[in-house]
């Protein structure tokens, strides 16, 4: 029988990225599950990230595509690295326009950048359009933190009946930690894309007039893992409501073999 795929998106990871809590929770998770089962993990390739020093190289059957964002039309450039210490690879979304800059998240003043919501949504889509050119069907998807948050929406919409996406299951992990204070209402513009209907698929992702990508994510998901022990009260409160497998924090200690345990409840034959 052949091993379950699972699929990793992350915004952060060791060794890497030393951003904070994403970069050391998803550090070790894929190194276990790899032992059971065929992982890939996918992440932006900022431009902190040394490639060098990490031995990154273009994967040039895999680039050349075009992402739009905003009516625009942005190249994807697919590198690749292997994990220290395992087989497993890494493949990073790039860009000269939004990750090329020696930052992530802030400029040099801790200046929150403007474009972060086009850049997230440039990754969100790479992603799917990344998966299909590895002709590689994901049993599970797994999302940590929200810069990968509207994976969960476009996989029940956009790519929804796609051969390959047909039979994946999508599980979001919220971490404290979001900059939608600096997302505005065209957040819901820019991701909206061919597949999704209106206004109304986007909706969970706002809440008073605020975007709340959180709550989008949970939303979609098939289940959903907290990433983080104090995680915002409402941000809580949408896991308990949430009519889906979920799973509370749990310790470092507990928290890869439980992750484990979780992926198997899940896996349909």
């Amino acid at each position: 029988m052949s091993k379950k795929r699972v699929l990793f998106v992350t915004q952060e990871m060791n060794p890497y990225t030393a951003l904070g809590e994403i970069s050391e929770k998803v550090k070790d998770l894929p190194k276990k599950a790899h032992t059971e089962y065929d992982v890939r993990i996918l992440m932006p390739k900022f431009g902190l990230i040394n490639e060098r020093r990490h031995r990154l190289h273009e994967v040039v059957r895999l680039s050349g595509l075009n992402i739009i964002v905003d009516d625009e039309d942005y190249p994807l450039i697919i590198k690749v690295a292997s994990l220290p210490g395992t087989r497993m690879q890494v493949y990073f979304l790039d860009n000269e326009e939004f990750f090329s800059r020696k930052n992530y998240f802030h400029d040099d003043d801790e200046a929150i950048f403007e474009d972060n919501q086009e850049r997230m949504v440039f990754f969100c889509k790479g992603v799917f359009e990344t998966v299909k050119k590895f002709g590689w069907a994901p049993d599970l998807i797994h999302c940590h933190g929200w810069f990968t948050s509207l994976i969960p929406a476009y996989l029940k919409t956009v790519y929804k009946d796609e051969p390959i996406f047909e039979n994946s299951s999508c599980i979001f992990t919220p971490y404290k930690d979001t900059l939608e204070e600096s997302f505005n209402q065209k957040f819901i513009e820019l991701a909206s894309i061919m597949g999704i209907e209106d206004d109304s698929d986007l909706a969970p992702y706002m809440h008073d007039g605020k975007v709340r990508l959180n709550k989008g994510g949970i939303h979609y998901a098939d289940a959903v893992i907290a990433g983080s022990e104090d995680l915002l009260e409402d941000e809580a409160a949408d896991i308990e409501a949430a009519d889906k497998p979920t799973r509370e924090f749990l310790a470092e200690a507990e928290n890869i073999v439980s992750n484990l345990e979780f992926y198997n409840s899940l896996f349909t034959d």
